[in-house]
């Protein structure tokens, strides 16, 4: 059997932030983002998870008792200690023979979670697993941050992934740089730099952006740079692992970071006449779940026959990227679908 993506669902917090009421029209139409979801104050990575598992298996009938692997993939877990997928095993009411994990990646995490579902189907360690991506980066934020305040919301996905009859998940390609790691980073908050031996202090930046050292830094320029230098190349090699070329592709879904980064990407990759989805205008940029996201929207958009030869990629924090083909036509059209 083969890993094939069956299903996705969405799940947006209620509270909604636009940002004409940061900053000005000419930033919001260059970086695409009208709005963004927040999570509420009590809210967690979890509970977001949580939302997005009970909307699919309610939206696309699918028998919750059937899944045998969790996958989890967030930055932002409930607790250190123990893995927030452990703990939805409970809260869904699913078996206890069901295996659980964290993955703790951002923005390349869905296409290195599809890598990981892929093997475990593969090899029969599973046959249905849920994937889920739970992002709450504005708790990191600070709310006098424009470099990163008007970027980013949160939000969930949930993936079905079972077996199917051909090889649907392929030409998967890794990279990643960490002598950059701190390009996007929050500094204290790890095992590296505790809280309790850390205290909080706040700063201002040469750009008047104003945050402390338990929040989000993000060298904007520094990462524009790494998308630009290493994607084309991405690009490249899993046109040759896939034996495509860039006509046999019936689409490209890549990590939605900003409309300018995108636009300028598409154009420096070659892909300016291959469909490519470029909207995050609604969300921001969801992380992990920037993936999920846009190809539940292409889905509904373009239907899901047609999606044979879909090029995925992820790029980010890390620094981390990955690419891989999917060959999406399996999937389930709309809610309340049987097939």
């Amino acid at each position: 059997m083969f890993a094939t993506i069956r299903a996705i669902s969405t799940y947006l917090p209620a509270t909604i932030e636009n940002n004409s009421e940061i900053i000005d029209a000419r930033f919001i139409k260059k970086i695409g983002v009208q709005r963004r979801h927040l999570c509420g104050k009590e809210e967690s990575a979890g509970d977001l998870a949580f939302c997005a598992a009970e909307k699919l298996f309610a939206e696309y009938n699918i028998d919750r008792h059937e899944t045998d692997f969790i996958l989890l993939c967030t930055q932002h877990p409930d607790h250190l200690g123990p893995h927030t997928s452990g703990h939805l095993q409970h809260r869904l009411g699913l078996k206890k023979s069901v295996g659980t994990m964290d993955i703790a990646l951002g923005c390349s995490g869905y296409v290195y979670g599809l890598a990981v579902a892929k093997g475990l189907i593969e090899t029969g360690l599973a046959k249905k697993i849920l994937f889920i991506t739970s992002s709450v980066y504005t708790k990191y934020i600070n709310a006098r941050d424009k470099s990163t305040r008007p970027l980013f919301g949160d939000g969930a996905t949930a993936t079905w992934i079972d077996g199917g009859e051909e090889e649907n998940l392929r030409a998967f390609v890794f990279g990643t740089d960490g002598s950059r790691f701190d390009k996007l980073i929050i500094p204290v908050g790890g095992s590296r730099a505790l809280p309790r031996d850390n205290p909080e202090i706040f700063s201002t930046d040469d750009n008047g952006n104003y945050r402390s050292n338990w929040e989000i830094f993000m060298d904007g320029m520094a990462i524009t740079y790494f998308t630009l230098r290493e994607v084309p190349p991405l690009v490249e090699k899993v046109l040759a692992a896939a034996k495509l070329t860039r006509d046999d592709l019936d689409y490209c879904i890549f990590h939605q970071a900003n409309k300018f980064m995108m636009t300028y990407l598409r154009d420096k990759a070659g892909l300016n006449d291959v469909p490519f989805h470029n909207d995050i205008s609604e969300t921001g940029n969801l992380v992990s779940g920037s993936v999920p996201l846009a190809i539940e929207q292409v889905v509904k958009n373009f239907g899901a026959k047609n999606l044979k030869r879909v090029m995925l990629a992820g790029f980010g924090v890390g620094l981390s990227w990955a690419g891989c083909v999917a060959d999406l036509s399996g999937m389930k059209e709309t809610v309340n679908d049987k097939s």
